[in-house]
């Protein structure tokens, strides 16, 4: 593809609240939360959209102490970004009017796009919207509940190849007054393997020009935002897996749509090792116990260390530690005076793919009927 060029024209709303440059962090199970969403916004001065982890409906109207917890946010957030997973209406309506009444949020995003067996063999996810009125019913529960609160949905291209849903779900979407759509262009088999169509994501904003619509899959650099805006015509990008051990992506994604592309990061591994302690930091002031946080970051440490000239001894023990000290002691043993590592921009996380879809029994006999679908669909703990 030809190299890209800036977008200085580019905006986006969702709702009353202009996202600009038009990024949005895509939630992500045990990675989003309030320290990671913080970092990474600290990297574009708080430009940008940042949603927390999924959190579901059931819990969330229990008041499940960890969910809870999850749907705290920086004083810094702004607008401050939920993403919601229900099965039934009932429960998400409920979860919807809590968070409007309550005042926990600014804006509302509904998991329809996750692929996981635990949430797929509900119903839930990336197999819900096959159920065309059950997704409706959803979709009119929630924006009726939400008050002048913004309502937007992200969503993959279908359970599998036989089964596509996406234009069907985004015209629904419209119908029923959700604000944008976010498109994966995988569908739930693909998990993340393979390559995400991104003509998918094309077809949809041609089939409703009405609302934003948001690409995402396989944006791994700054570049690649610009060539899937350009490419597909989409309002906005959402990244995921791109920026996991990299937050300093998104000030490349606002340098890129500010046309600014001699200004992306290229970070040595010295400023690498002081942003790990800096997230272990902020995961520790967050759980409230430095070692709980330590642990929590443990998952990171490859994802930071990528292409970098680490043995796999000190890899192993980097991703043990258990405090600060412990932490930096084993950073300071590097040799932190290694540049930005030639082909670390390229993919990374979960790869997984051509799975079979775990769906409940006879889920695909009828794409309409939703009998038998109630609370005890429902999930009862957040994050993933």
């Amino acid at each position: 593809m030809p190299t890209p060029t800036p977008l200085l024209n580019s905006t986006l709303s969702i709702g009353p609240h202009p996202v600009q440059p038009p990024v949005v962090l895509a939630p992500m199970a045990g990675i989003t939360n309030a320290p990671f969403r913080t970092l990474c916004r600290e990297f574009t001065g708080g430009k940008g959209l940042f949603v927390s982890e999924m959190i579901t409906t059931r819990a969330l109207v229990e008041r499940n102490e960890k969910t809870m917890q999850l749907i705290h946010f920086d004083a810094s957030e702004t607008p401050r970004s939920i993403q919601l997973y229900g099965v039934d209406p009932a429960t998400v309506g409920k979860a919807v009017r809590m968070i409007a009444e309550e005042d926990l949020a600014d804006h509302i995003d509904l998991n329809f796009g996750c692929p996981v067996p635990k949430v797929t063999r509900k119903g839930g996810g990336s197999a819900l919207p096959y159920k065309r009125n059950l997704l409706r019913a959803i979709l009119r529960e929630a924006v009726s509940g939400a008050g002048d609160l913004p309502v937007t949905m992200k969503m993959r291209k279908g359970i599998d190849d036989d089964h596509i849903t996406y234009l069907d779900a985004g015209r629904i979407a419209v119908e029923e007054g959700v604000t944008a759509i976010a498109l994966h262009g995988r569908t739930a088999a693909q998990h993340y393997g393979g390559t995400a169509d991104w003509d998918a994501i094309a077809r949809l904003k041609e089939h409703v020009p009405e609302i934003p619509v948001l690409g995402n899959g396989d944006i791994w650099s700054a570049d690649d935002a610009l060539r899937m805006v350009r490419v597909t015509g989409c309002d906005g990008v959402v990244v995921g897996r791109g920026c996991l051990g990299r937050p300093w992506l998104f000030s490349d994604l606002v340098a890129a749509f500010e046309g600014r592309t001699a200004d992306y990061a290229r970070p040595a591994l010295r400023e690498v090792a002081t942003v790990m302690v800096r997230h272990a930091t902020l995961l520790g002031e967050w759980i409230g116990d430095e070692t709980r946080g330590v642990i929590d970051f443990r998952k990171h440490v490859a994802w930071y260390l990528k292409g970098f000239a680490v043995g796999s001894e000190m890899r192993k023990r980097l991703a043990i530690t258990s405090s600060l000290s412990e932490l930096r002691s084993g950073l300071e043993e590097l040799d932190l005076d290694q540049p930005w590592p030639t082909g670390a921009d390229g993919p990374r996380g979960r790869t997984s793919g051509n799975n079979r879809v775990v769906l409940p029994d006879g889920w695909l006999k009828d794409p309409y009927d939703c009998a038998g679908i109630g609370e005890d669909a429902e999930l009862d703990t957040s994050g993933g």
